[in-house]
C-alpha cells in the first residue's frame, strides 16, 4: 500500500498576500481522496519526535536557536516566513514524515510526503521557505541505521538544492544530483555531485532528454540502494518563480520516468513534493496529484 505523510499543520497561516501557496497542503490530500487515487488508509500522521536525526544533519547551535525562536532578524528574513512555535513544530513534523516515509519506502518500494523537499536548508541555517532539510535528515537516518549504504538524491525542483549540496559535499555515501534553472534562485549556487543547469524557457523535449540521458547512467555508476526524489512542479511554464517552459504533460512524464526507473531497478524511492508557484492553484494541485497517481499506477 502507498503510504503518504500528512498532517493538518502542513497548511500554516501566513500574512495575507504572501507568495507561498500554503493552501496546496490542504487541497492536495482532499483531491486525492475525492478522485479515488487514495483512501484514508494511505495517509499516516507524522509527529514531533526525537531531535537526534535532526541533529545528525543540523548544528546544535542552529537547531537550538530555531526551537527557542531566538534566530536573529537577518536569519528569519532569509527563511521568508514569520518565525513562530507553530512554524517550527511544522518543520519538525514534516521531517518526521519523511523519516517515517523512508522506512515505508523500504517496505513497499515507494512512499511519499505531501510536504517536504526543503532543500535550501543548510547545516547551520535556513533559506527560502526551508528550515530543516527533510530529505537530508532521512538520508542520514537510513545510513546510520544501516538501512541503506549508498543514497542518490534526485532533485528536480526548478531551484538548485543548495542546502542539500552543502550538507553532503564531503559525504561519499550520498550522491546529490540537481537539475535546475541556471539563472534562478539561488543566484550563488553550491556544487552538487552533479548539477545540470538549464536555460530559461527550456521545454519538455530538451528537459526530458537531459533527464533520460542522465539518470540511468547515474544509477549505473553510483549503484544506489535508495533514492530520494524531490519532485517540485515549479518547472512548469506557468510557474511565477520558475522560468522554465515545461507543460503539465511534460512534468508528468518526468515523474513517470523517475518512478518507473526506480520500480524497474527495484530501488526504493521516497518522494517529497517541493515547490510549485503557478498563479492558478488548480494547476499546482493537478501537477502534484499526477505524482501520486503515477505512484499508484506504477507500484501498486
Amino acid at each position: 500500500m502507498l503510504k503518504i505523510a500528512y498532517h493538518p499543520i502542513y497548511k500554516h497561516p501566513l500574512p495575507e498576500g504572501h507568495r507561498f501557496p500554503m493552501i496546496k497542503y490542504e487541497l492536495l490530500p482532499k483531491q486525492l481522496l475525492h478522485e479515488g487515487t487514495c483512501n484514508k488508509e494511505n495517509f499516516f500522521t507524522p509527529e514531533i519526535s526525537d531531535s537526534t536525526p535532526i541533529l545528525a544533519v543540523h548544528t546544535k547551535e542552529y537547531y537550538t536557536a530555531l526551537t527557542n525562536l531566538s534566530l536573529d532578524r537577518k536569519a528569519v528574513r532569509k527563511i521568508g516566513f514569520p518565525l513562530s512555535q507553530e512554524l517550527v513544530d511544522r518543520e519538525i513534523i514534516i521531517a518526521d514524515g519523511t523519516l517515517k516515509a523512508s522506512e515505508y519506502a523500504l517496505q513497499n518500494g515507494i512512499a511519499m510526503n505531501i510536504a517536504g523537499g526543503t532543500h535550501h536548508a543548510y547545516t547551520d541555517r535556513g533559506e527560502a521557505f526551508c528550515l530543516l532539510n527533510d530529505q537530508a535528515i532521512g538520508a542520514r537516518q537510513l545510513l546510520s541505521k544501516k538501512l541503506a549504504e549508498k543514497i542518490l538524491i534526485v532533485d528536480l525542483d526548478v531551484h538548485q538544492g543548495n542546502g542539500t549540496a552543502e550538507i553532503f559535499e564531503k559525504d561519499p555515501e550520498v550522491f546529490t544530483f540537481s537539475m535546475h534553472g541556471a539563472s534562478n534562485y539561488p543566484f550563488k549556487k553550491e556544487q552538487s555531485d552533479l548539477d545540470i543547469p538549464l536555460a530559461n524557457n527550456t521545454g519538455d523535449s530538451e528537459y526530458l532528454k537531459a533527464l533520460k540521458e542522465t539518470l540511468p547512467k547515474l544509477i549505473e555508476t553510483q549503484k544506489p540502494d535508495f533514492i530520494y526524489y524531490l519532485c517540485g512542479v515549479d518547472i512548469l511554464a506557468s510557474d511565477k518563480l520558475g522560468k522554465l517552459g515545461c507543460t503539465l504533460d511534460g512534468c508528468k512524464e518526468r515523474d513517470r520516468f523517475v518512478l518507473q526507473t526506480c520500480k524497474d531497478l527495484e530501488i526504493p524511492v521516497m518522494c517529497s513534493m517541493g515547490g510549485g508557484y503557478s498563479p492558478d492553484i488548480k494547476i499546482i494541485i493537478d501537477a502534484h496529484a499526477n505524482t501520486f497517481r503515477l505512484a499508484q499506477d506504477i507500484f501498486f
